[in-house]
């Protein structure tokens, strides 16, 4: 029985994930980070995470490596095309588009990408989950396979001072990050960071889950935790820079095939 069993895993079939695009042209790069930038303002749209004129992702420019693509202030998630996206340098002047900046996106991503170079995109929306679960101002405990992800990976900014619009606030904000994936905002809400738009998005989009799983389970009773050993096991396996990318990929076909004309 235990050769029977040794013989089978021998014979699994091996897999080559699909990895993150290399480009050759800088320009090539640019709109790929913009389309998938574009594309997680549409889903983010779609889960009813906008709230008003709240929340920001961004996107480093691939060649003007102190600049950062974001959306415009004020504008519906769910309308953002790649057109639409504005460019802000390291003075929070809009250097491409034609509209404003959120003071507060820019207080905040331009610390978190000064204080990070590895990172490409950063996530904050005010969804209510996020919002819910920080008020607690807790880490979220490894429940399920999912949150496993942001095991020993993920910090808390436990001071919540009103609306960020001082860089010495998202200094703080920056280091406390460190260099984690994530960042619960008490009383305010979850941030992610990426070393893609994909990757950042997409710990979002499972974070903010994440907080809906264990406020589900808590409310209900007690939830079992689980143990160190296997969460770490866990956190290795789902997350992983690479499996943060590849888990974007099915929504982003989605998304397009919806909403073709995000990519305009």
């Amino acid at each position: 029985m235990l050769l029977a069993k040794r013989k089978k895993k021998k014979n699994m079939p091996k897999y080559n994930r699909p990895q993150p695009p290399v480009f050759e042209r800088v320009e090539d790069e640019r709109l790929h980070r913009k389309q998938r930038l574009a594309a997680a303002f549409r889903l983010f749209g779609k889960f009813g995470f906008s709230e008003g004129t709240a929340g920001h992702i961004t996107a480093r420019d691939p060649e003007f490596t102190d600049h950062f693509w974001v959306n415009p202030f004020g504008m519906y998630f769910g309308h953002i095309r790649v057109s639409d996206l504005i460019l802000v340098n390291t003075e929070g002047d809009v250097v491409k588009g034609d509209a404003a900046v959120n003071r507060a996106a820019f207080t905040i991503h331009s610390q978190l990408h000064e204080a990070r170079p590895d990172i490409v995109a950063a996530a904050h929306a005010h969804s209510v989950y996020g919002k819910a679960w920080s008020s607690l101002g807790r880490l979220l405990d490894p429940l399920t396979q999912d949150s496993c992800s942001f095991y020993e990976d993920h910090a808390l900014f436990d001071d919540y001072t009103g609306v960020v619009l001082d860089t010495s606030e998202g200094k703080r904000l920056a280091e406390h990050l460190g260099n984690k994936k994530a960042i619960i905002l008490k009383n305010h809400g979850i941030l992610t960071v990426g070393h893609t738009v994909d990757e950042a998005a997409w710990w979002y989009i499972t974070l903010e889950r994440s907080c809906q799983a264990q406020l589900l389970a808590e409310a209900a009773g007690r939830p079992h935790i689980i143990k160190h050993e296997t969460a770490r096991l866990a956190q290795t396996q789902v997350g992983s820079h690479a499996s943060g990318w590849f888990s974007f990929q099915p929504l982003y076909e989605r998304i397009v095939r919806e909403e073709p004309d995000l990519l305009d």
